[in-house]
């Protein structure tokens, strides 16, 4: 049988070449429509945000949270799907429902679902209609109903372009999104808040000033974000530090403690009492009396404040930028986030120099936080320059054998107090601090990493006229345009 000959091929160079084109073609087609789709959007919705929740990395606190959590929480997303910040919400809870599958989280529209919707306001009898994220523990425990206004921080700013001086826009500053999600979960598991206790009565920082500088409203704030109440208390007259206070705050005293508050003080210490002291300038000359408790726990307050001009911020250096940790579980995660504190005029505070002959179960005392290597002291002038401490933690764990009514003894004593009043407060590691601070005091380790605000970043594109209509014509004409053409091209190729 005579060999038969070979098939042609299937394709030849030219049908390859035009399937290639014509795939060309059609990848063209589809992009010149989604650009289009997109510039006549714009029409529509003037702006919009991108935040760096776009791409969610949850802090180590929440993760923490979520690994704990046993019973199944339903999060139910009562919200309009358009509203500008929903992605934003909807991606973060997705986060949290990887974590921990325990979690469900559903999604009621209620302009567009009313049935659904009807049903929802009927479960927790809501009286608001709009944009609510509700955690419910199947009933164990009360859910936590949270607005979509206590999400975001906004703030007035002048209208771009506007010549009217009280045109003003709400401009968004920051997303909450993760500290509230996190605090309700906190509530979900545990019914019952801890106490905190905060001394009034000696001239101490209050817990309602909305001032910059002097004002503690905002740490009070933080306080409650860790799902604490904050109770104030003075221990003149018959009072006592309370059986079921956690902590105990004294946060910048100006004049000295009576003696019958030192005493309670020393007598909560020595009982496992928890303490979170924040000594500042003023105390350099008018002392609390606080001073010889201290000593008696390894900590040693110098009757001075530090001056470091390397890393100032100010040009006379009194308030400085704090970089160097100790190894602690309260500075931690400022060393794995390589955050920096903000302190102002800030006191030394030392361990206690034992001379080699500490008492029998003494306790264990870390510096937290140092100036930089070239600081000075503003009134031992004649100091050699060196880097100085300027908070400490200190710890006595109950010994074996021996019953204390509220555990080991723990505090933590900064040489400052300013750096955590309103305006310093919102600086990261500021508030990273106080949430790891606070947490460690009451013990509860798997919560000592915060979790701080996230950025709104704005974007805007700035065009001039002349470019608005180079952009129009180049979409709504060339684009167009050149489709055609190709389709013309490929429509001539098919007829040859």
């Amino acid at each position: 049988m005579p060999d038969e000959p070979p098939s042609p091929p299937s394709f030849t160079p030219f049908r390859r070449w035009q399937i290639g084109f014509d795939l060309a073609v059609r990848t063209v087609l589809v992009l010149a429509v989604a650009v289009m789709v997109n510039y006549l959007s714009a029409e529509f919705y003037t702006r919009f945000y991108l935040s760096n929740q776009t791409s969610v990395k949850l802090s180590s606190r929440t993760l923490a949270v979520l690994q704990s959590l046993t019973n199944q929480v339903t999060v139910t997303l009562y919200y309009d799907r358009h509203d500008d910040f929903y992605p934003t919400i909807q991606t973060l809870l997705n986060e949290y429902q990887d974590v921990n599958h325990k979690m469900v989280v559903r999604t009621v529209d209620y302009l567009r679902d009313p049935g659904a919707a009807e049903a929802i306001k009927r479960q927790y009898h809501l009286a608001a209609d709009k944009n609510l994220v509700i955690f419910d523990a199947a009933g164990r425990t009360q859910p936590q109903i949270i607005s979509g206004d206590q999400l975001v921080n906004y703030s007035l700013e002048h209208t771009p372009g506007s010549t009217n001086q009280f045109d003003m826009t709400r401009k968004p500053v920051t997303f909450n999104g993760e500290i509230r999600f996190t605090t309700d979960l906190l509530a979900l598991e545990s019914p019952q808040p801890l106490k905190a206790c905060y001394l009034t009565g000696d001239g101490e920082a209050s817990l309602g000033d909305t001032n910059d500088t002097r004002g503690y409203l905002t740490f009070g704030r933080l306080i409650q974000q860790n799902y604490m109440t904050v109770t104030e208390l003075q221990l003149l007259g018959d009072q006592v530090v309370p059986d079921d206070c956690s902590v105990l705050i004294i946060a910048g005293p100006t004049q000295a403690l009576a003696p019958v508050e030192l005493q309670r003080i020393d007598q909560y210490l020595s009982q496992g009492g928890r303490l979170f002291l924040l000594l500042d300038i003023g105390s350099v000359t008018h002392p609390t009396g606080l001073e010889p408790i201290l000593q008696r726990w390894g900590i040693n307050v110098l009757p001075d404040y530090v001056r470091d001009l390397e890393n100032a911020i100010a040009a006379n250096g009194d308030d400085l930028k704090v970089l160097r940790f100790g190894d602690h579980p309260v500075v931690q995660p400022l060393v794995n986030e390589q955050l920096p504190m903000h302190m102002i005029y800030p006191r030394p505070v030392a361990k206690r120099d034992w001379q080699n002959n500490p008492p029998p179960n003494a306790p264990e005392v870390t510096e937290l936080a140092f100036s930089g290597p070239n600081s000075t002291l503003a009134i031992d002038t004649g100091a050699a320059p060196q880097s100085y401490p300027l908070i400490a933690a200190a710890e006595q764990k109950t010994a074996s054998g021996v019953a204390s009514p509220r555990g080991g003894t723990r505090l933590v004593v900064a040489g400052d107090s300013y750096f955590l009043g309103n305006y310093y407060l919102k600086e990261p590691g500021n508030a990273e601090f106080v949430n790891s601070a606070i947490n460690w005091l009451v013990d509860r380790s798997a919560l000592v990493a915060g979790v701080a605000p996230q950025n709104i970043i704005e974007y805007h594109l700035a065009m001039t006229h002349a470019q608005q209509r180079q952009v129009r014509w180049i979409l709504l004409g060339a684009l167009p345009g050149a489709v055609l053409l190709l389709g013309g091209l490929v429509w001539l190729a098919r007829r040859k």
